[in-house]
């Protein structure tokens, strides 16, 4: 039988970005850190059946809001959703999160000398991407490219493995940081599903948890939650901390695809370019999927008649900043709805993103279906933690999206590695 190990320094459940530099930045300094992760650690091999079970099962890690037709993906995994995400680095919220007594500009740039962040090469560049660029500067847009969390020199044009998980090693990811963790004394448990924090009085000690089909415990000076956006509020919750879990964000987005005759792509890096139209609250980017993806994408629309034309469809996502609403429930559910407002940013950012695809020469447009990512804001800074990211119970810390306390509707990576070197920093 397997031992499980009983006590740390500092226990870190969850090996998203947030948990993953945590623990990599105090393992540094010497400390005993446990990693609980709910998911596997299976190497990536860049397959849709790794995809389908790590970020596709419905009610673990595809959740749908009662209120739409609207699905939530999350990674469940070593290095979570960043396994599966587009790799792009987006500065944080700099201003906003200053107005919260948060400064991570110092970590943020410490980040970008260290890790692969650039823009893509030319050559890196796909047919459908720097078509719709061209077609978006001819519109007067100031479309250009995105800083990518990639290794360019291991990456490989005309690859399709970005959404499936890359095998080469050339998309940076949390599970780098667990590595470099682990290599340096950390222990990382998988399979390790976390649900309530152990108190003694008001002073957070610990975990308990399930493996498999027993319960354990841990114990540890320090406990910080990394399980994400809906898996630390729906902790807290059951560790009698009911506030967490409402009035949140979860950047909906929505697909608009042309088909170009000849375009003939046979793969290419996701939101390599696009515009971010921050006063209207949305952002316009290329991102071509891989054909199941593509096809999942548009079956509930029933274009079942495109599912084979994705190396001649050009694709632009829409990704809004939606207002801050609804509510994570007992079982981890999610209950949102698309507000007024919501409805019209994604209204006006589809219209442009139709011009953009039939300037370019597409025809037959149509969309997708909505989809949201980042789920975030659930435990709010100023709610319920403070700007050290501690919540009102001594010894125990939230470090990963939920704690953003506004939306600002872009791809929070960056963000929540500043922020967890920040942690780092003041838990030493």
């Amino acid at each position: 039988m397997e031992t499980m190990k009983t006590q740390a320094d500092v226990i870190v459940v969850g090996s998203g970005p947030g948990g993953a530099t945590v623990a990599r930045e105090l393992t540094t300094q010497g400390k005993d850190v446990l990693i609980l992760e709910w998911g596997d650690n299976k190497p990536v091999r860049g397959s849709l059946s790794q995809l389908v079970k790590n970020a596709g099962i419905p009610g673990r890690n595809l959740l749908f809001s009662n209120k739409a037709l609207l699905g939530m993906v999350r990674g469940i995994c070593t290095g979570g959703s960043s396994i599966f995400y587009c790799a792009t680095a987006f500065d944080p919220p700099f201003e906003m999160l200053d107005s919260y007594g948060i400064d991570i500009r110092d970590e943020v740039e410490a980040l970008k000398r260290e890790l692969p962040i650039a823009p893509l090469k030319d050559e890196l560049m796909g047919p459908g991407s720097l078509r719709l660029l061209e077609s978006a500067r001819n519109l007067g847009y100031e479309w250009h490219k995105f800083n990518k969390f990639i290794d360019q020199e291991l990456c490989r044009p005309d690859c399709l493995k970005c959404t499936y998980g890359c095998p080469y090693g050339a998309k940076w990811t949390a599970r780098d940081y667990v590595e470099e963790a682990v290599e340096k004394g950390a222990t990382l448990v998988n399979g390790a599903k976390v649900e309530k924090i152990i108190f003694e009085g008001s002073t957070a000690i610990g975990v308990a948890y399930k493996k498999g089909f027993q319960s354990h415990s841990a114990y540890a000076d320090t406990v910080v939650l990394a399980a994400g956006g809906l898996g630390s509020p729906h902790i807290l919750r059951h560790s009698g901390l009911y506030s967490a879990g409402y009035d949140f964000f979860f950047d909906p987005l929505l697909m608009v695809f042309g088909s170009v005759d000849g375009l003939g792509s046979r793969g290419e890096t996701q939101m390599a370019a696009g515009i971010h139209m921050e006063a209207e609250g949305y952002l316009m980017v290329d991102l071509h999927f891989p054909t199941p993806v593509f096809a999942a994408q548009i079956a509930p629309k029933l274009k079942f008649h495109r599912m084979l034309s994705r190396p001649d469809t050009l694709m632009v996502m829409i990704k809004i900043k939606d207002d801050l609403g609804g509510r994570i429930t007992w079982k981890g559910g999610l209950r949102k709805n698309l507000g007024d407002g919501d409805r019209l940013k994604m209204k006006a950012g589809v219209s442009r993103a139709k011009a953009v695809l039939r300037h370019a020469g597409a025809k037959g447009v149509y969309t997708g279906w909505k989809v949201a990512a980042h789920p975030g804001g659930t435990v709010k800074i100023n709610h319920m933690v403070d700007s050290d990211l501690k919540t009102e119970r001594e010894n125990l810390y939230v470090c990963d999206c939920s704690v953003v306390p506004e939306a600002w509707g872009l791809p929070p990576t960056l963000t929540l590695l500043g922020l967890g070197r920040r942690l780092a920093a003041h838990l030493a």
